[in-house]
């Protein structure tokens, strides 16, 4: 949380505090609305207290950032050997403005011969304040032309296709780029915000190249494959509304700074607490939440624009949801019929059900008379295990059935060495070839095989990008073998099962279902973010001694959820779920 005051000496004499002005990172052009208010607010105005740290909130955060520096720094020293006496470094300095004055001393000494600075940060103003990993001069050779951003990120941000612009690492430069024949853009939203973010930056301190109608405005960006640079035309028409990423920034950032402002100054809020996707990562959660409970808010079951739609008619909170009478209908006039309504909030009959739920503390509630699911003689629990984009170190497997001459229970094929590493193929090849076995075997024998996942999302990428980056290692299958298994019937995804089959109050996920189907966990920490954290100190990935008995934890962690999947599909086809109350009988 921001501090908002900045004092004198402190004698009787000293002037009142003034308060500073707003600086915003890029970041906030993607971030809720209120989480900027809050971060605003005064310290002192702040009955709540100051907001958790992210690593407090989310302790996978403080690992990605780390990983993302490192990134960072690798891909510095590459390019200062590439590049040579044209790549100049901006000196480590103390705090933001220091970091600042040295990128500024820098750039002002750079003969026309540099024409890459790294690790730049800007001179804060206008409402701004960040830095760019590379700035690239706009015209190499040309002192007077100006520079363009280029960011590094730990992610993904192309994909197999074709139609990216991209240049060879080696010339990170717009003028070096071709469409690439194998490379598709894969836009993250946060990535061009940044950049537009970066390029106002430079304009506010004259270092942006000269304005020129029509002309593009580059910035670039490298991802975690570190294999070409992607260049991007922020000043082209390609949003909704045919409007630019530099408009739609200049709209949202105008708009968190309006919020912010208001925080700060004590003014009324613009920017009110709603229950959103975001929240379930966010270090002010708890205080949201409190607020919300606190009135009884009604996103609190419907979120998003649904609650948006609610409030507008009038009903504001779970209590007045809940009371409605479905064949009535919403209270006031219609909504206009040419105001766009999204078409995936809940229609009112489930909205009800879902606050009368809530109200009851009911976990789930039947929208069907019975949930379905396929069922074989033989059948696969499968859940993978991964960090982060490095890749996926743990397939965990569960037979079950008919005998086929393999040992039923739990099995895993795994890497203790640390990602990235060729040996992850070496543990996915096996994990295929005993699926292969298994598939043949029932082929064989006339047995139906189903394979169970719990959200696929997750297991179908590292499919995809295992077969891909391990191709012709033992046992990889081919990438076409793997679209095959992802499209048959042997392939069973239970997530959208218990989408279609119940109302989820507190949320559809695994561990937040299974419990109604009678599983728990063994370890009460069991979660994505901690398994994180398990897994870097069982592999030794900070400099430590890899850890045994972490090793042993993700194992279980592991065997615990397929074995929860098994649990959930033996329970939706079993009379149990009949218990469950149906959305009638609420």
């Amino acid at each position: 949380m921001s501090t908002t005051t900045a004092h004198g000496a402190g004698d009787a004499g000293a002037p009142a505090a003034v308060r500073r002005p707003v600086l915003l990172d890029a970041a906030a052009t993607t971030r809720c609305r209120r989480r900027v208010h809050l971060e605003h607010v005064p310290v002192e105005d702040h009955g709540a207290g100051p907001a958790p740290s992210d690593e407090d909130a989310d302790p996978g955060v403080a690992m990605r950032r780390a990983d993302a520096a490192a990134h960072r720094a690798a891909l510095a020293a590459r390019w200062a050997g590439m590049l040579g006496s044209r790549w100049r470094s901006v000196p480590p300095a103390a705090g933001s403005a220091a970091r600042a004055a040295a990128t500024l001393g820098v750039l002002a000494e750079a003969g026309p011969g540099v024409d890459f600075v790294g690790g730049a940060e800007l001179p804060a103003g206008e409402g701004r304040r960040g830095g760019a990993e590379v700035l690239v001069r706009a015209v190499p050779g040309d002192a007077a032309s100006g520079w363009w951003p280029l960011i590094v990120v730990r992610h993904r941000v192309t994909d197999p296709g074709g139609g990216a612009l991209t240049s060879p690492l080696d010339r990170p430069h717009p003028a070096a780029a071709v469409v690439d024949d194998v490379r598709r853009v894969r836009t993250v939203t946060r990535d061009v915000l940044r950049l537009a973010h970066l390029h106002r930056m430079l304009r506010s301190a004259g270092l942006a190249p000269p304005e020129e109608p029509g002309a593009p405005v580059w910035g670039g960006v490298v991802g975690l494959d570190a294999d070409a640079v992607v260049w991007v035309d922020l000043a082209a028409p390609t949003g909704p509304g045919a409007r630019s990423v530099l408009e739609t920034y200049d709209r949202r950032h105008s708009d968190r700074v309006a919020v912010a402002e208001a925080a700060r100054g004590g003014g009324a809020a613009l920017a009110e607490p709603s229950r959103i996707t975001e929240c379930r990562r966010c270090p002010w959660w708890p205080t949201c939440e409190a607020a919300l409970r606190a009135v009884d808010d009604v996103s609190l079951v419907v979120r998003g624009d649904a609650a948006l739609r609610l409030r507008g008619q009038g009903i504001t909170t779970v209590r007045e949801l809940a009371a409605l009478d479905p064949a009535v209908g919403l209270p006031g006039p219609e909504p206009d019929e040419d105001v766009d309504v999204p078409p995936d909030g809940p229609d009112l009959v489930e909205a009800v059900a879902l606050a009368r739920a809530w109200r009851r503390d009911i976990p789930l509630v039947r929208r069907v008379a019975r949930p379905t699911v396929a069922r074989g003689d033989v059948e696969v629990d499968v859940d993978m295990e991964s960090l982060g984009e490095d890749g996926a170190y743990l397939w965990g497997v569960l037979l079950s059935g008919a005998d086929i001459g393999v040992e039923n229970g739990y099995r895993a094929f795994v890497t203790w060495d640390p990602l990235p590493t060729r040996d992850e193929g070496r543990s996915f090849g096996e994990f295929w070839t005993w699926l292969d076995d298994v598939r043949a075997r029932c082929a064989q024998r006339g047995l139906r095989l189903r394979a169970y996942c719990y959200n696929e999302q997750a297991e179908n990428r590292w499919l995809r990008a295992s077969a891909e980056r391990f191709a012709g290692m033992p046992g990889v299958p081919p990438a076409g073998a793997v679209e095959e298994f992802i499209a048959s019937e042997q392939w069973i995804d239970l997530f959208p099962v218990v989408s279609e089959s119940f109302l989820c109050p507190h949320g559809k996920g695994l561990k937040r279902v299974a419990p109604s189907a009678g599983f728990a966990w063994h370890d009460p920490e069991a979660g994505g973010e901690n398994s994180m954290r398990w897994y870097r100190e069982a592999v030794g990935l900070d400099g430590g001694e890899p850890d045994p008995a972490q090793r042993e934890r993700l194992l279980v962690y592991n065997a615990d959820d397929v074995r929860a999947t098994w649990a959930l599909r033996t329970w939706l086809t079993s009379p149990r779920v009949l218990e469950v109350p149906h959305l009638e009988d609420l």
